[in-house]
C-alpha cells in the first residue's frame, strides 16, 4: 500500500467541560483586620502562583500568578480569607481580563484602600503569555513615589 497511510481520526477534540458560573465566586469568605498604623503609608504586596480558573470556552483550566498590591487606609486583607476567596475561582468559567477586574472590584469594596493594583498573569499557552493589570486609586489620592521606586515594583518587571 504505497502512498497510503493509516489515518486514525482524532476524537474528543470538540469536547467541552462543564464550568461553574461567576456566582460561585465566594465573596462572603473575605475578611479584614484593622490596620493599626493609618498615619503611615505602607505598601502591601500579596503574591501567589496558585491561582486557577477555567476557560469559559473550552472548560480547560488556566493557571496563573496573581499579585495584589495596595496601600491600606483602615483595613488589611486577612490572608487566610483571601486564599479561600481565590480558591473559589478554581472551577469558574471566566476570562482572564474579567477575573482581574472582578478581583479588583471585590477587594476594593472589602478593604477600601487608598490605592490598589491587581496583576494577573496566566501561564503560557500556545506560545502566548498574557498579563492583565488593573488599578484603582481613591479620588484625590496621590500615589506616593515609593510605590514606583519600590524593590517590589522592580522585581515585577524582571519576571
Amino acid at each position: 500500500m504505497k502512498g497510503k497511510r493509516n489515518r486514525r481520526a482524532l476524537t474528543g477534540l470538540d469536547r467541552r467541560y462543564d464550568v461553574e458560573p461567576t456566582t460561585s465566586i465566594d465573596v462572603r469568605v473575605l475578611e479584614t483586620i484593622p490596620y493599626e498604623y493609618p498615619e503611615q503609608e505602607q505598601l502591601v504586596e500579596i503574591t501567589t502562583d496558585e491561582f486557577t480558573a477555567v476557560c469559559p470556552y473550552s472548560g480547560l483550566p488556566d493557571f496563573g500568578r496573581i499579585t495584589v498590591r495596595y496601600i491600606p487606609l483602615r483595613k488589611l486583607i486577612e490572608l487566610r480569607s483571601l486564599k479561600y476567596y481565590l480558591l473559589s475561582y478554581r472551577n469558574v468559567g471566566i476570562y482572564q481580563e474579567h477575573a482581574a477586574a472582578r478581583i479588583l472590584k471585590d477587594l476594593r469594596l472589602l478593604c477600601e484602600p487608598a490605592w490598589m493594583r491587581i496583576e494577573l498573569g496566566y501561564n503560557t499557552r500556545g506560545g502566548l503569555r498574557t498579563v492583565v493589570v488593573v488599578e484603582y486609586k481613591k479620588p484625590g489620592y496621590r500615589v506616593p513615589e515609593f510605590v514606583n521606586r519600590s524593590a517590589l515594583n522592580k522585581q515585577q518587571v524582571r519576571r
